[in-house]
């Protein structure tokens, strides 16, 4: 990035907010005029041709105004919007709402998607956390008619899984609650490959019940792909920038197309959960993304389970709205998938 002098970078960043409020391109003329700058409209046009030159700005061959690239929103981001924050009440209803919440794993990502989605004014993306390998918990053997057996496994994360079981022989709750704890006690916290090597410590009768478990657990594992929960598209359609066909079909790709979300995820986010990351007009990349900015947040525990989630809109984005409540929700999510795991 070329350096700009102090009074290029207030200008820049001026032009940006003015743009995003507006859609807009924004002159020189508005610029002293809204703002009061201490200088003449003709030196502010000299600035705002010298940041042109140097590539974060461009105009629009029928206007006189400027609206800035994708290199002048990448400076934006990274030299002049700081480290925001949600405002305080914000913060507290939305951590209030996760609160409410917290027993209710599945209510997760629907609330995130729709809070993101609220609160950053764009389309959000959320990807349910999966462990990196299906891990298991507890199992109960619940005695219902006859020979019939409720298998309830639960795994790590959540995860639960029901089968029922016909008996050789009847057993009775007492029995079953012995082989349940027995079970428990041999496979806490292991692997179905692990597990698979300790069938030897079982009886003859828990053992069946743990080669289930396994072929169950490595069912888990081939179907690791999560659910994505979607929220506010319909809001972001409505935006200028996406009246032309190719860029709302670019939109509509990201939002639906499961496989090329996965793709951009992998690209953009490492395995370590922490840290926001903004993707502007598809860095180059993704041509489908050239109208769009996506910030992307990790989030979970790094090794046991991760998830993604991310606000997608114009390049045209309340970029400091959007990375606080990226940030202030994986957090959150950190957190709960964090005492998940810990209980």
């Amino acid at each position: 990035m070329s350096q700009l002098t102090p009074r290029q970078q207030t200008i820049l960043g001026l032009v940006v907010r003015e743009y995003v409020n507006s859609a807009s391109p924004v002159s020189s003329r508005a610029l002293v005029a809204r703002y009061d700058l201490p200088v003449s409209t003709a030196t502010v046009r000299n600035e705002l041709a010298r940041i042109e030159e140097l590539g974060y700005l461009t105009h629009p061959h029928t206007s006189a105004g400027r609206v800035p690239t994708y290199q002048g929103y990448r400076y934006f981001v990274e030299r002049l919007l700081g480290e925001v924050e949600l405002p305080l009440h914000e913060r507290r209803t939305i951590a209030h709402q996760f609160h409410q919440a917290r027993q209710d794993v599945e209510q997760w990502m629907p609330l995130a998607a729709s809070v993101l989605a609220r609160t950053a004014r764009g389309a959000a993306l959320v990807t349910a956390p999966q462990a990196a390998e299906a891990r298991y918990k507890h199992l109960r053997l619940i005695s219902t008619q006859g020979r019939l057996v409720l298998l309830v496994l639960v795994l790590c994360g959540g995860t639960v899984k029901q089968r029922i079981l016909t008996l050789v022989e009847p057993l009775n709750q007492e029995a079953l609650n012995e082989a349940s704890d027995r079970i428990n006690q041999v496979c806490n916290g292991l692997a179905a490959a692990e597990i698979q090597a300790r069938l030897n410590d079982l009886l003859l009768f828990e053992s069946g019940i743990v080669k289930l478990v396994v072929d169950i657990m490595h069912l888990t594992d081939a179907h690791a792909a999560g659910a994505v929960y979607r929220n506010g598209l319909s809001e972001v359609l409505r935006q200028p920038e996406f009246a032309e066909g190719d860029k709302f079909q670019g939109l509509v790709r990201v939002m639906e197309e499961h496989s090329f979300l996965e793709a951009v995820l992998a690209d953009v986010l490492g395995p370590e959960v922490g840290g926001v990351r903004v993707l502007i007009g598809g860095e180059g990349r993704w041509d489908e993304l050239r109208a769009c900015s996506l910030v992307l947040a990790p989030y979970g525990v790094t090794g046991f389970a991760t998830g993604a989630l991310s606000v997608l809109g114009p390049t045209r984005m309340f970029y400091g709205r959007a990375i606080s409540v990226v940030r202030f929700v994986a957090g959150l999510l950190s957190d709960m998938v964090y005492d998940m795991y810990a209980e």
